[in-house]
């Protein structure tokens, strides 16, 4: 196994255990308005994500498959990682619905983790996809128009 596929394992190990973290209930949870708000948003972009990229065309580790084709349409117009949106946005969820500072910490790790997930994984991409990089100039990571 590469450094690179090691690096890929443990950082879905760490982002596995940060979503238990943010879900596992240590105060008592208050769904506010705004919780539900992030809760319905991630669930509708993740939604839109999968049927825009078929399971079986992509790993939950960050190594690209072999047999992966490259999807620029729905979301990945806006986002080049859109799942990864959609996860952090249900954890945001978590964040405010539990109100508690050590959740806040967990998202912030989350997002961390997620970054470097997605770094390697777009090294993957540009090795596999010579227009990635072109499409990579053009689409924001996270954030449209911003990360």
């Amino acid at each position: 196994m590469t450094n690179i596929a090691l690096s890929g394992r443990l950082l879905v190990v760490a982002q596995f255990a940060l979503i238990g973290w943010l879900i596992w209930p240590m105060t008592p949870q208050v769904w506010s308005f705004p919780a539900l708000g992030l809760v319905v948003c991630a669930v509708l972009l993740g939604a839109w994500t999968l049927d825009h990229n078929r399971p079986g065309n992509f790993n939950i580790r960050p190594e690209p498959k072999s047999s992966a084709m490259l999807v620029t349409g729905g979301p990945y117009r806006f986002v080049r990682h859109p799942m990864y949106s959609a996860v952090l946005l249900f954890a945001a969820a978590e964040v405010v619905a539990y109100a508690d500072v050590w959740k806040c910490l967990a998202w912030v790790a989350l997002a961390a983790v997620l970054s470097a997930k997605a770094i390697l994984e777009e090294r993957g991409l540009r090795e596999q996809f010579a227009a990635y990089t072109a499409y990579a100039e053009k689409v924001r990571r996270f954030i449209p128009g911003l990360i």
